[in-house]
């Protein structure tokens, strides 16, 4: 296993974060305790997930994810092992079950999801503690083309950061991250923290995959010079750049066939790409997950790559391309297919 440290702090992580939001949902707590047992085994010391998982996010599955996983450090005695990382809703009404909908990055709403993340977790501290999404109104979940909007509404983001900073005083908290974050959003909060003397938000989580790279228009620079690396997550687009999608498969127990959701990477220019990339990965005589996954691992702006999987088998793969080194010829293949469309599904 590579481990690679987590932004200026002292926390060494794996090179592979294992995510966790099918725990509770397509994942029993055993299968879930499982995953967490092969991870651990071979290396992978980084565990993600959020208050807000399993996803999709339902009123009956909330904190399921986190339960499950705090049974497993309960059980395994291995807490001190483990650089465990959660994150906080932002703001939305499209999630009444969380603090009745009313869910902000506020001081209420932030200790308030804290106590009980660390409560399912069955734990004292989190390693990592990160804002899910913005409490403005900016562009996130794949939304493109920002509008100028009025969110004066909105929490301000020193009033955020000085919550977290006294989670981290009160040591319930080590290190601080931002997640679906903008460039100005994650280049505010570095300022902010250094005018202020609060802590320095250490990773950004944000998509990033063979469809999608968005990421590297702003904030790769961002990542590298700042020292605040991606936690990367859909690395495969939702199990598409595996190629069991294409030509209308759907194999039953795909997230895409269950959840109508997890639609973002299954347009037809997506498809076109995922075809190409399937194709170029077969040329070279690689797996297509594993040769997906290992691009983005070896993105110099990637401190972490997270991988997700709801069979042992899939998260062995997935855990095997970590082994993969790909050649010139396939990076120039992957440039070409870029280059064509640049961002099928962002």
């Amino acid at each position: 296993m590579q481990y690679r440290r987590l932004g200026r702090s002292d926390i060494d992580v794996s090179a592979l974060c294992l995510g966790t939001m099918t725990f509770g949902q397509q994942n029993t707590e055993s299968e879930a305790h499982a995953q967490l047992d092969l991870a651990l085994a071979v290396g992978i010391n980084f565990i993600d997930t959020a208050e807000m998982y399993p996803v999709p996010p339902m009123a009956e599955t909330q904190g399921l994810t986190e339960t499950h996983i705090g049974t497993w450090l309960k059980a395994r005695g291995c807490r001190e092992r483990v650089v465990l990382a959660t994150k906080v809703a932002g703001s939305g009404d499209w999630l009444p079950h969380i603090r009745e909908g009313k869910n902000r990055l506020d001081r209420p709403n932030i200790e308030a999801a804290l106590d009980a993340s660390l409560k399912r977790l069955q734990t004292d501290w989190i390693d990592l503690y990160q804002l899910h999404w913005p409490d403005r109104r900016t562009n996130f979940f794949g939304q493109l083309g920002y509008q100028p909007v009025d969110d004066n509404t909105s929490v301000p983001l020193l009033e955020t950061l000085d919550v977290l900073g006294d989670l981290v005083k009160a040591g319930k908290v080590r290190q601080i991250g931002v997640s679906n974050e903008t460039p100005w959003g994650l280049m505010r909060y570095l300022a902010l923290a250094e005018q202020h003397g609060l802590p320095r938000m250490v990773s950004i989580q944000n998509p990033y995959n063979l469809l999608n790279r968005s990421f590297e228009v702003g904030l790769a620079e961002v990542a590298i010079r700042e020292q605040c690396g991606l936690l990367a997550y859909s690395p495969l687009a939702f199990g598409v750049l595996s190629g069991k999608y294409l030509n209308g498969q759907r194999p039953p127990n795909g997230r895409v066939t269950l959840f109508e959701r997890f639609s973002r990477y299954s347009n037809s220019e997506a498809e076109r790409a995922t075809a190409e990339y399937v194709a170029l990965a077969e040329l070279h005589g690689l797996d297509p997950a594993q040769m997906a996954l290992a691009w983005v691992t070896g993105r110099p702006f990637v401190t972490s790559n997270i991988i997700g999987a709801t069979t042992l088998a899939q998260l062995e793969s997935n855990i095997g391309s970590l082994d993969l080194r790909l050649d010139d010829a396939v990076i120039a293949g992957i440039e070409s297919i870029h280059t064509k469309q640049p961002n099928p599904a962002p």
